[in-house]
This record gives C-alpha cells, structure tokens and sequence, in this order.
C-alpha cells in the first residue's frame, strides 16, 4: 500500500485572527464552506446512558475545461490545487520520502525536513509501507504525532473537511454526535456529488442526524437535492440565511418556493442586523459597541454608510407601531422575521442574560403582528420584495 497525507493545518495558522474572525464577506452564497455544528441530544433508541452518538438564482459556475483550479497559500506562496476532479486540495509541490526516511537520512534530519516542507505551505506527503521494510511510515508518523499537525483543512467542502472538521467539532464540543451539520457556504471547488455523498456519510455514520445548507443559492440547494434523489443519497433540509428588516429577498421570495416543492425549511441569523434594529447606535459609534471589535471594521463603515443612516431612521419610524403593541424595536423585529413562511428558527445574538430574555419577548409579540400591522410596517420600510416577471 502506498498512501499520501494531505495536511493542511498551515491554512490555519497562516491567516490571521482577523481574518479567522471575519474572513471574506461575499454575498450570501459566494465564497468557501465550511461546518457549522447545531443541537445534540442521544441517540435514537439509545437511551440517556453511555457516550452520547449523538439564495436571483445563480447557478454554480463550471470550471473552466481542462483547467485544475488553483489558489496561492497566505504567507507561504504555495499553490493549491484540486485533486483531480475532487473537493481535496493539495500543494502543486510535495514531499516523498521513498529512499530517504527511515534509510539514507537520520530521523532529526527527517525531522527537519519535514519542518521545512510544511512551514513553506506544503500539505502532501507520500510514503509506502515498502519504504525502509516500513521504517519510513514509522518515521514519518512520529514526526506528524509530535509535531502536533492535525491532518485538517480549515475551509471549503471537500470529503476530507467535512468528515475531519465534523469530528473536530465534535471532539471540542466533547459530544458523540449533533442534530444537523450545516455546510456554511457553498464551494465551487468540490463537486456537488461530493459535498452529499459526505454529507451522507457522517449521518450513516452517526455523527449527525441530518445536514443542511447555510448561505447557498435555491439553485445550489436544488442542486444537492437533485443529487441525492439520483444517487439515493441523503438530501438537506433546511438552508441558513440573513434575515431582517433590510435583508429580505432570498428568505420572502426564492425559500418558500423550496419550502413547497423539496420541504426545504429554514433557519434565519442576524434579525436585528447586527444590532443595527435597535437602533442603539443612533449615528453614533460608542467605545463599547460590536462594531469597534476588531474585525469588525465592515460594520462599521456599513453604520456609518449612507445607507446605514437610513436605515437607522427607518428604524426610528417604527418606534410609534412597537409602542402600540407595548414591546421594544428589537422585539418587534423578531417577531416580524418570525412570521415569515417556512422558517423554523431565528437564530439570536445577546451579550447579557437580560438581552437575551427581552429578545425571548417577541413570542407574544408574533400573535400582535396581524396582517394590518405588517402592511404598515411594508409601508414604512418601501422594500417589499415582489416577484420577478
């Protein structure tokens, strides 16, 4: 047997915090993917005991033909590219060990060599258990188990990220399994039959339950859906997305249509963008606010963008309706994302114990919001999405 290990850590170490925090910011469907762990519980018929196992349609742009997609390494210089027609990423340039590990060089210079190899941005390393009678594979494996490289890509939806991202989460989250994985952003670089099939895996598995789909396009999910019917493969069910008072287009328009025809549900993010709703910046930027953490600069300048400052006095405006139905903006605001069709969750972000229960609030909220009430909040906002002709 010959084998190859592809580790990829160095992505990891070589971005920044900032950018770990933040990364890119493309619109909701662009950029790479990733996993985003949700809900655990036991196993079905497992009982309490033991371990717990616990968005207008674009479609996906084909690769250019012939062509192996290829990407250039922060900080090293390395080139990547795709392994064949795979989702794995690899250095253009590796490193094998046939002759010398366990053979014509010492295993401190092994050592060193190795160390080289990866701090320049290389991620595959060859061996064979015919090296060395098998010292090689010996060699190379202590090198990797005290070095403490984790074989893990940080990003994107190749076979190898979602089974080894998947199990590091659950290793941190100290749980045998979670509800439903999300693949958080789409990935032109891995094939669509790979994302499901994997996807499909780690279910089998026992490591999740069922996966969804998080910044995607209806075209993509449809897509993966499409798939899994083909293949008898394990489609998604729910997509995440952003949704709020100014975000409103993919969630209204392009998700109930999935809702209807796949029963592609949906569980939303950001109802108070950012905290823009509660209007507790005002045209002001104070020294303890989100948007002075570092990272945060894109919300900043989107506070104090022009478009920023009108959507705070649209805000404004709404202050007489949440007065009448004696609640705050932000409750108001939760609610209104609440009763939008097909959407099984709004995810919340709070800062103290006593955000979080004034968020809670708009449970009594929704049964206010009557049909009356939204078409005067539509009135007010002027962004009513509507369908295309």
């Amino acid at each position: 047997m010959q084998v190859s290990i592809a580790c990829t850590e160095q992505n990891l170490r070589s971005r920044s915090s900032e950018d770990r925090l933040c990364g890119p910011r493309p619109g909701p469907g662009g950029g790479n993917g990733g996993l985003v762990d949700g809900g655990h519980g036991n196993p079905p018929g497992g009982g309490g005991s033991g371990p717990k196992a616990r968005a207008a349609v674009v479609p996906r742009p084909p690769a250019p033909a012939g062509a192996l997609r290829e990407s250039t390494g922060r900080g090293t210089g390395m080139k990547y590219r795709n392994l064949g027609k795979s989702g794995l990423r690899v250095s253009c340039l590796g490193l094998g060990t046939w002759v010398t590990f366990g053979s014509q060089i010492s295993d401190e210079t092994a050592e060193d060599v190795l160390t080289v190899a990866y701090e320049h941005g290389v991620n595959l390393f060859d061996t064979a258990e015919v090296y060395a009678a098998g010292k090689a594979e010996r060699t190379l494996g202590n090198i990797l188990k005290s070095k403490g490289w984790r074989a893990e890509t940080e990003r994107g939806l190749s076979r190898k990220h979602i089974i080894e991202g998947l199990r590091g989460s659950l290793e941190r989250l100290q749980l045998g399994y979670v509800d439903i994985v999300f693949a958080n952003r789409s990935d032109p670089n891995s094939p669509m039959e790979e994302i499901v099939r994997a996807m499909t895996y780690v279910i089998n598995q026992g490591l999740a339950l069922y996966w969804g789909t998080s910044r995607w396009g209806a075209a993509e999910i449809m897509e993966a859906y499409s798939m899994a019917r083909q293949f008898n493969l394990i489609p998604p069910v729910c997509e995440q997305a952003e949704h709020h008072l100014f975000q409103r287009e993919k969630v209204e328009m392009q998700l109930p249509e999935l809702y209807h025809k796949i029963g592609v549900g949906s569980v939303t993010w950001s109802p108070l963008a950012c905290g823009l709703i509660t209007s507790k910046y005002d045209g002001r930027v104070s020294d303890t606010c989100r948007v002075t953490i570092k990272g945060y600069q894109w919300h900043k300048d989107k506070v104090q963008s022009e478009d920023g400052k009108k959507q705070q006095a649209k805000v404004m405006d709404l202050l007489p309706i949440a007065h009448q139905l004696g609640c705050t903006v932000a409750q108001l605001a939760i609610a209104w994302c609440l009763r939008s069709e097909g959407v099984s969750s709004v995810l919340l972000g709070v800062s103290s114990a006593e955000q979080l229960v004034e968020h809670l609030g708009a449970l009594q909220v929704l049964s206010q919001l009557t049909p009356q009430t939204v078409i005067e909040i539509d009135g007010l906002l002027g962004n009513k999405p509507h369908p295309k002709k």
